[in-house]
């Protein structure tokens, strides 16, 4: 494949051009499992191309740039630990050769967390039969503004007790940290809740009509609402967010 930008040759589909410096992928799919996993690079649209794989010759029409497949030999007991971190950082590294703005992945959670570790990405969950075409669609009708802000300048508001103390700010900051995340507004601490030994707990709730969530905190029998700015511009796209959020929220252990 050569560079969409200057023509220059890459070695790998996708890949981010040195001669001209700037990317080819916008999108990786990630379809992991715990032996192997598949990586599908996408380009901004349809009318950037693709590759056809079978005649080698540059297909208009498609908007899939190529893909890679990762394997391992899954190990038990101690040896697991590091024959996970190299699996994952192989995949890491095929992404970043990539510099895509973002990523896209479904599979097995233990893998997708330990390159979401690797890693320092834009991450989104994915579940569907069918990934690569469920993000293509997605995409297609996705258009929100990213927030570069640093998480800690997202939190303000005139409540500044978390429930968990430093529990609750770790759950506060995977939130704000979405790129599609404008600001997290802490509420009022509600003492009179049921009480659970489950230790702490989030959970977003269904989008407003503007796009906006609220996330609830549970510790013991404290509960805490929290309003959620997003970039969405309605209920369908704020729902996207939700379910990226709780996806973030299940990766940290808080759900």
């Amino acid at each position: 494949m050569k560079c969409r930008h200057c023509a220059s040759p890459l070695e790998k589909p996708g890949d981010f051009c040195l001669v001209c410096r700037e990317c080819n992928t916008e999108a990786v799919v990630l379809e992991a499992g715990r032996d192997r996993a598949t990586l599908t690079m996408l380009s901004g649209d349809a009318e950037d191309g693709g590759e056809d794989h079978t005649h080698g010759t540059h297909n208009v029409d498609d908007p899939v740039l190529g893909e890679t497949t990762i394997t391992t030999t899954p190990e038990d007991g101690e040896n697991e630990p590091v024959e996970l971190r190299n699996f994952a950082g192989l995949i890491g590294d095929e992404i970043r050769r990539k510099r895509p703005d973002e990523v896209y992945a479904g599979g097995d959670r233990t893998v997708i967390r330990a390159v979401r570790d690797d890693i320092h990405h834009s991450f989104y969950r994915v579940d569907d039969d069918e990934p690569v075409q469920a993000v293509l669609e997605r995409r297609s009708t996705r258009a929100l503004d990213v927030v570069d802000t640093p998480p800690v300048e997202k939190i303000g508001g005139s409540h500044t007790t978390l429930i968990g103390g430093r529990t609750g700010m770790r759950a506060i900051r995977a939130v704000a940290g979405h790129p599609h995340v404008k600001k997290v507004i802490p509420g009022p601490i509600d003492a009179g809740g049921k009480g659970s030994q489950s230790g702490m707990r989030a959970k977003v709730t269904r989008a407003d009509n503007g796009g906006n969530v609220r996330m609830l905190l549970r510790d013991g029998s404290s509960v805490q609402e929290n309003r959620i700015v997003t970039t969405a511009r309605d209920r369908e796209m704020g729902e996207r967010i939700r379910d990226d959020l709780n996806d973030v929220l299940t990766e940290a252990d808080f759900q």
